[in-house]
């Protein structure tokens, strides 16, 4: 089973739960649900005492998925009174069903802290991730860095405007792109990463890569974290590899592959669909000894342009998977398509779908332009 804390501020997202449930008094909550998809048939029974008084109330509705399987949904006025009362339920009797609703508030409302190298990453405020692809073709800045001299360059400028991590890839992800060998990826990342730690030792690097040869590769080489644009389903030896060297791992949603990603794109509720394939994703990397993980919801990722603003949108509602939430906008074609603006001329409005993100809970900002993401975050540590 898989449970999800949701708000109820997206009209398109309350016209289908309604319909889910057919029940259309659910549109007209205006504050948090709580819904548990795929409950066991046996889990709702031991459990039926106390989602009876739900029901009866009007705070809870549920449907059948199949004969061993139900969706189950609470209609929350208060997240406390919420816990304090499964609280008391497993004071009482011990009962699954109460135990994994507790762990959803509990992830909904905690924030997780890892030791990422030498430095403590709190996420009660947001950090920088540096973006720099070492391609010829990646969609922004594909070219630029071929050269060693160059890459390292602008990641120790990225160091110096005040990025956390500095993320390098080896082989562009853009819609329509053709994947590269493990060997051309290595040749290219593995002497800009000896390189930028030749030069500052304490930086904390990233390997952009869904190739297990290639993270092993960067792990040896000193890169702390793995970020994995197929959250392992591409080649789940990337997670053994990252379980080896403690590496923290990044997963993200995807659907589909670079080359094919943007052909066929549906969802039946875009974010709940997301959120199913990052907790299967997370129980697979907590299955192979992995501690650190951060989630990142795959923006532009066989994602349509409202597809995209609706993650920005209803990022929170990725907040009881318990994981910090990565975001990465920059200068993607959503903005471009959305304001008529090529590549070179996107770094405002990225700036502002950043600000929107670090507002609605995003904790890491994989940005082109840093010296940008650190006056926003600047701003917005002064409100969150």
């Amino acid at each position: 089973m898989i449970t999800q804390i949701l708000h109820s501020d997206d009209l398109d997202f309350l016209d289908y739960i309604s319909k889910k449930y057919s029940n259309y008094s659910l549109a007209n909550h205006k504050n948090l649900f709580l819904e548990v998809r795929n409950l066991p048939v046996n889990i709702f029974k031991e459990s039926e005492l106390f989602l009876q008084e739900f029901i009866k109330s009007k705070k809870l509705y549920y449907r059948k998925v199949d004969d061993q399987k139900s969706d189950i949904i609470f209609l929350i006025d208060s997240l406390e009174t919420l816990s304090n009362y499964f609280q008391q339920i497993i004071l009482i009797k011990q009962n699954v069903l109460a135990q994994e609703i507790l762990g959803a508030i509990n992830n909904y409302s905690e924030i997780k802290k890892f030791q990422i190298g030498n430095k403590v990453f709190s996420f009660d405020k947001p950090y920088l991730m540096g973006i720099l692809n070492v391609t010829p073709d990646s969609f922004s800045d594909g070219g630029k860095f071929n050269n060693l001299d160059d890459a390292v360059t602008h990641a120790i400028e990225m160091i110096n405007d005040g990025a956390d991590i500095i993320d390098i890839g080896g082989e562009s992800t853009r819609p329509g792109s053709e994947p590269v060998s493990a060997e051309e990826e290595i040749k290219r990342v593995i002497p800009v990463i000896k390189e930028i730690l030749n030069k500052k030792p304490e930086a904390i690097l990233s390997i952009d890569t869904y190739k297990s040869k290639v993270a092993a590769k960067a792990l040896e080489a000193g890169v702390k974290i793995v970020n994995d644009i197929s959250a392992f389903t591409f080649d789940p030896e990337v997670a053994d590899v990252c379980s080896h060297f403690g590496a923290t791992a990044i997963l993200m949603h995807i659907k589909g592959t670079p080359k094919t990603m943007q052909t066929s794109i549906e969802y039946k509720e875009i974010i709940s669909d997301i959120y199913d394939f990052l907790k299967l994703q997370i129980d697979y990397a907590l299955g192979k000894g992995i501690q650190n993980i951060i989630i990142d919801p795959g923006i532009g990722f066989g994602k349509t342009v409202k597809d995209n603003f609706k993650i920005v949108k209803r990022l929170k509602d990725f907040k009881s998977l318990g994981y910090p939430i990565l975001i990465g906008v920059s200068r993607k074609s959503f903005i471009g398509k959305t304001l008529n603006l090529e590549v070179e001329e996107r770094d405002l409005p990225t700036a502002a779908i950043e600000a929107v993100s670090i507002l609605n809970s995003a904790r890491i900002i994989r940005t082109h332009n840093v010296k940008n993401g650190k006056q926003i975050i600047k701003l917005l540590i002064e409100i969150i």
